[in-house]
């Protein structure tokens, strides 16, 4: 081409480009600012409520409560700005690793790169699989079509021809919305898909300049909608702000009733001052972050385990899942394919290795295809010696006839090479009926073998004219059938084992012959009935008799792209949550209507991984499983931070009640805004830190996945966390109550003392609800591996130590505990918090 440097770009002007054109990327939502952040945190009802409160303490002339109260306020921001900003720094991070991957030419060296940093002169590759990163001129194609139905809205693919000529002035004509319908043969936009080919393109606009970015642009604003569980959570939080607020009411109009030797303006101040700690209480502050927090950094927690999550609500969908679909190679196998055996009709073995290798690429990515040029140099073939004539025509592999053709030229003869689905090369070669019969009975006996086989032929052709515009229009002599193994991956069968332990059914989805995949199904002892339907067969099948069938089977051989996607569909429509595996571009759509789309990261194409919600970064189907084990903890982790804030926040607001009804006066009460706000300070690192890093259950891949239409607040985590709730406050406002009311005790010492019961309580929940199963001692063994876990409840002990003996005793009216009293509430708090250790013990017993 005219004016192309074929060297592409030196690594320098690389950066000057960049430097000038940004990031190959489209921004389609704007960088939120710190301002921003703590704006939308003062936004929240209960930070509206401490500051109101903090108001009313100016007006009662407590300047000094006032001040803290304010300090308190901030420091709990400064807490939420910091953990969104940790979240979104997970989430960048996990937006990084999944950025997809192009090969450019840059100082003359073909390299792969992430396609965000390329600028307008790189140089790519783009082959079949590839999402077109940007908009730019076709240099050179091979059989190169694409996809742009993302821009048009219309199905169909569009053959590509290389452009006459591209100059440094040349610009490409201005894109529109209302021109999309007359898009350039010889130029590709970003976002469009290749199902075909391959091709060299010079990029000529990136990011926000490209078409698919000017519509981008539109989107800019739009907020994402809001997922299942951030809906239930969204629920919660209201129905609790609701309740909150009647109770407001409630405990101003009592308090004010009780506070007769007041003045009218301090009787109302009081009153409100009563009512807004309650409200305070009972507003559950940690409910948006818990979802965020919980599932960003168990995502990011995946990716150690070679596990990619796209898409935050996929963390714990993956741990419903109840059936996953497998494509068997690459999954099951190890996709190292070897030639096993061959079969040699009527001609020599080194010719039928020769037209194998012909009807191959000359430098292939496809694992047979490189068994078959290894088979070649094993018989002395060299790839000089087959690929010796010229290339005139290829017919690339397609889901019809489920072959590939490549029309050579060699000296003064043209001959199509063809290897493929022997059923449909057998059919359209010249073979007598009796020879066909034959040959299909060695072709099932290598099948049956657990071996991959192809049927290969040829075809000569006396002119280049003579040539047919379609594969159907040939006939072939028939050369052989050659057997490939591609043996089971060698912890397959353990890990079978642990799906069948977990409750998930697995159902293998093949384009092999049946009998090669029931071979293989028998060798990793694939649970179920392994007797095989083909493609063909589950077309026959009604919509109406699809979900029985689906019930039974367990093995789809010979199965297209839009078979895939019938039987995915057929699965959710039975109920279950499924997973679906796959690799190549046919796969996507089977994918992306799965509930856990997995892609493969090694060999998987940017277009499958796209589609996908998972993507293994090693390929690994044991890392499906640690995906699903590590989702069954996260979403049970959700579940025991719902129930701790239930449970610590029933006390809280018990107390905040029951002290007014008991005629105790406001400076006298147990808790007052300062001390609520202070266990805020408490709670919040706890849900966010202690109780997102607690382990899975020892037996959470032991049983069956949930129901994905339980609630997460269910009525057993609800009475769970009302009695666990009530005995605290029993033990904390009840050891209060006593040392002020019954002993006439000091109101700061008697204060200490429920305040220290409500605080060792918050330590004692997290050990004891680690798990529902196991004693509080094996909980604790393995919690002590966590050291963050640790960090957190030590900080929050030392924290009571500083309050209750530290300088700021007189400020938040407490006083120091001598050791007897100091005992006594931890005695109190192990009191009220481990009698549910006897729930356990009843339960395990029955």
């Amino acid at each position: 081409m005219k004016n192309v440097n074929g060297e592409g770009l030196s690594t320098v002007r690389v950066y000057e480009l960049q430097k000038k054109y940004g990031k190959n990327e489209i921004v389609t939502e704007r960088k939120k600012l710190l301002i921003h952040r703590i704006l939308s945190a003062v936004k929240e009802p209960i930070f509206l409520l401490l500051i109101l409160a903090s108001v009313t303490y100016f007006l009662l002339g407590e300047a000094n409560d006032g001040v803290i109260m304010l300090i308190f306020v901030f420091c709990i921001i400064v807490m939420d700005v910091l953990q969104e900003w940790k979240t979104d720094r997970a989430l960048s991070a996990l937006k990084n690793l999944s950025q997809p991957m192009i090969m450019a030419i840059r100082d003359g060296k073909v390299t792969r790169v992430p396609s965000v940093e390329l600028v307008p002169g790189d140089i790519i590759l783009a082959e079949e699989g590839n999402r077109i990163p940007a908009d730019g001129y076709v240099l050179t194609s091979h059989d190169f079509c694409t996809d742009e139905s993302l821009l048009t809205g219309e199905s169909g693919e569009i053959w590509k021809t290389p452009a006459q000529a591209v100059s440094g002035d040349k610009k490409s004509k201005e894109l529109t919305i209302e021109s999309l319908d007359n898009l350039r043969s010889d130029y590709c936009y970003a976002g469009t898909m290749v199902t075909q080919g391959n091709a060299t393109i010079l990029i000529n606009k990136t990011g926000n300049e490209t078409a698919y970015g000017k519509i981008g642009l539109s989107m800019v604003g739009i907020k994402p909608k809001l997922t299942p569980l951030q809906r239930q959570m969204k629920i919660l939080t209201k129905q609790c702000t609701i309740i909150a607020i009647f109770l407001l009411f409630i405990v101003s109009f009592i308090t004010y009733f009780n506070l007769t030797d007041y003045t009218l303006l301090d009787r109302f101040i009081e009153s409100l001052l009563s009512g807004i700690v309650l409200t305070l209480s009972m507003i559950p502050a940690e409910f948006p972050v818990i979802l965020t927090v919980f599932l960003s950094m168990g995502a990011l927690r995946l990716t150690k385990k070679h596990a990619l999550i796209r898409k935050l609500s996929a963390a714990e969908t993956l741990g419903a899942v109840s059936v996953i679909c497998l494509d068997k190679t690459g999954t099951i196998t190890k996709n190292q394919m070897s030639v096993e055996e061959t079969f040699h009709y009527q001609c020599e073995e080194i010719n039928l290795a020769k037209i194998a290798a012909l009807a191959c690429d000359n430098n292939p990515f496809d694992p047979m295809e490189k068994a078959i040029l290894t088979y070649c140099n094993d018989l002395g073939l060299s790839e000089q010696e087959i690929f010796s004539g010229v290339f005139v025509k290829g017919y690339p592999f397609n889901q019809e006839c489920k072959t590939m053709t490549h029309v050579w030229k060699r000296k003064d003869t043209i001959v199509a090479a063809a290897k493929g689905s022997p059923e449909w090369l057998i059919n359209h070669s010249n073979l007598p009926s009796e020879e066909c019969r034959l040959i299909g009975d060695k072709t099932r006996e290598l099948f049956k073998k657990g071996l991959r086989v192809i049927a290969v032929g040829f075809m000569e052709i006396n002119n280049e004219s003579e040539i047919p515009e379609d594969l159907q229009e040939y006939g072939f002599t028939f050369c052989g059938l050659i057997g490939f193994m591609d043996p089971p991956k060698d912890s397959i069968s353990e890990d079978i084992r642990k799906c069948k332990e977990a409750g998930i059914r697995l159902v293998m989805i093949t384009g092999d012959n049946g009998d090669t995949a029931a071979s293989i199904a028998k060798q990793i002892q694939f649970p179920g009935d392994l007797t095989p339907m083909t493609g063909n067969e589950l077309d026959e099948i009604s919509e109406s008799d699809l979900p029985e069938v689906l019930k039974k089977v367990n093995i789809f051989s010979r199965v297209v792209p839009e078979q895939k996607l019938r039987i995915v569909k057929g699965f959710i429509a039975n109920g279950d949550i499924v997973a679906m595996t796959g690799d190549g571009v046919n796969d996507a759509p089977a994918l992306k209507w799965a509930d856990i789309g997995i892609a493969m990261g090694l060999r998987g194409s940017e277009v499958t991984k796209e589609a996908a919600d998972l993507i293994l970064l090693d390929d690994n189907f044991s890392t499906i499983l640690d995906s699903v084990e590590d989702g069954r903890r996260i979403y049970d982790n959700i579940r025991k931070a719902i129930g701790y804030v239930f449970t610590i926040h029933i006390p809280i607001a018990l107390i905040c009640l029951f002290g007014p009804l008991l005629h105790i006066l406001p400076y006298d009460l147990m808790l007052l805004p300062l001390h609520v706000i202070l266990l805020e300070l408490i709670m919040n690192p706890t849900c966010a830190a202690a109780i997102e890093r607690q382990p899975s259950e020892v037996n959470i891949m032991k049983h069956g996945p949930r129901n994905p239409a339980e609630q997460l607040l269910t009525k057993r985590i609800l009475i769970k966390s009302i009695l666990q709730g009530f005995a605290i406050f029993l033990g904390a406002f009840g050891s209060f109550y006593y040392y002020l009311v019954i002993l006439g005790g000091s109101p700061d010492i008697a204060r200490s003392i429920g305040l220290s019961v409500l605080i060792l309580s918050n330590l004692f929940l997290v050990l004891v609800n680690a798990s529902e199963r196991e004693s509080v001692f094996r909980s604790f063994c393995r919690l002590k591996k966590e050291k963050g876990i640790l960090f957190v409840l030590g900080a929050t002990f030392f924290l009571l130590v500083f309050i209750l003996y530290g300088p700021l005793q007189s400020v938040l009216l407490l006083s120091h505990l001598n050791l007897k009293l100091f005992f006594s509430t931890v005695f109190i708090a192990f009191i009220s918090v481990f009698w549910y250790e006897l729930i356990k013990i009843i339960r395990k017993k029955s």
